[in-house]
C-alpha cells in the first residue's frame, strides 16, 4: 500500500539525504551488477542523520513499465511466490505455519512493513537484492503512486542492526528518505531466486498483478 497521503517520505525534498549512484556502463565487468548502489547505499547510511548534498543518480528506484492503478500485495504475490492475501500489515501474521519468517533479508523474501498513520494498510516489498548487512533493494507497487519500483533501496537504521527500522528511497526526488518506517519483518519465499532471475521475472510479475488486482 502506498503511504497516506501519497507524498514524500519526508516533508520536503531538502529534507532527504543523498543517495548517488554510478551510470550502469561505468561499473567494473567483475563486479556485482549493483555496486554503484551498494556504495552509494553506504554513504546513505553514513548520511543517516544528515540533509542536503546531490541528488542520485538515475539507476536506484527505476520503474517497470508505465503508470498503473495496482496495489503492493498482489505484485508482491506474484514476483515472490508467497501466496498470501489481505492487508500487507496482515501478511506476517499470516504467513505463521506456512511460510518461514526472518529477522534478516534475503533474496525473494517479502519485507513485511507494520501499519502506522502513513501506512494504514502496511506495505510489502520485495527483496530483489542483499547488498549488506544494512543494505537491501526491494521492488514494489503503489509506494510511488501508480508505479512499480524496481533497484529501489532500502537501509536498516535501528539502533540494534534488526531491521525492525528502516528508510527508503524516494525515486521521485532521487534521494533517501528521512521517514523511519517500522518493519515486522522478511518472509521468505517457497523458493528462492537470484537478484538476476527477479529483476528478470518483474515485467512478468506486473502483467499477473494486474489481472489479480481487485482480489488481495
Amino acid at each position: 500500500m502506498p503511504p497516506s497521503p501519497p507524498a514524500l517520505p519526508c516533508a520536503l525534498p531538502s529534507q532527504c539525504a543523498p543517495l548517488r549512484t554510478a551510470p550502469r556502463g561505468a561499473r567494473p565487468a567483475a563486479a556485482s551488477p549493483r555496486v554503484g548502489l551498494a556504495t552509494a547505499l553506504a554513504a546513505a547510511l553514513a548520511l543517516a542523520g544528515c540533509a542536503g548534498g546531490p541528488g542520485a543518480g538515475p539507476m536506484a528506484g527505476s520503474y517497470v513499465g508505465g503508470r498503473v492503478r495496482l496495489a503492493c500485495v498482489p505484485f508482491a504475490r506474484a514476483l515472490s511466490g508467497v501466496r498470501l492475501r489481505g492487508d500487507a500489515a496482515a501478511w506476517w501474521d499470516a504467513a505463521a505455519g506456512r511460510y518461514r519468517r526472518a529477522r534478516g533479508p534475503a533474496d525473494g523474501s517479502v519485507l513485511v512493513f507494520r501499519a502506522t498513520p502513513r501506512l494504514p494498510d502496511g506495505h510489502l516489498a520485495v527483496v530483489t537484492e542483499v547488498l549488506g548487512p544494512r543494505r537491501i533493494l526491494i521492488a514494489d507497487a503503489n509506494w510511488v503512486p501508480r508505479r512499480v519500483t524496481r533497484d529501489q533501496p532500502v537501509v536498516d537504521v535501528s539502533a540494534a542492526n534488526d531491521w525492525s527500522l528502516v528508510r527508503v528511497y524516494w525515486p521521485p526526488a532521487r534521494q533517501m528518505g528521512i521517514t523511519v518506517y517500522p518493519v515486522a519483518g522478511f518472509i521468505r519465499p517457497p523458493r528462492p531466486a537470484s537478484p538476476a532471475e527477479l529483476d528478470a521475472r518483474a515485467p512478468a510479475a506486473l502483467r499477473i498483478a494486474l489481472r489479480e488486482d481487485g482480489d488481495p
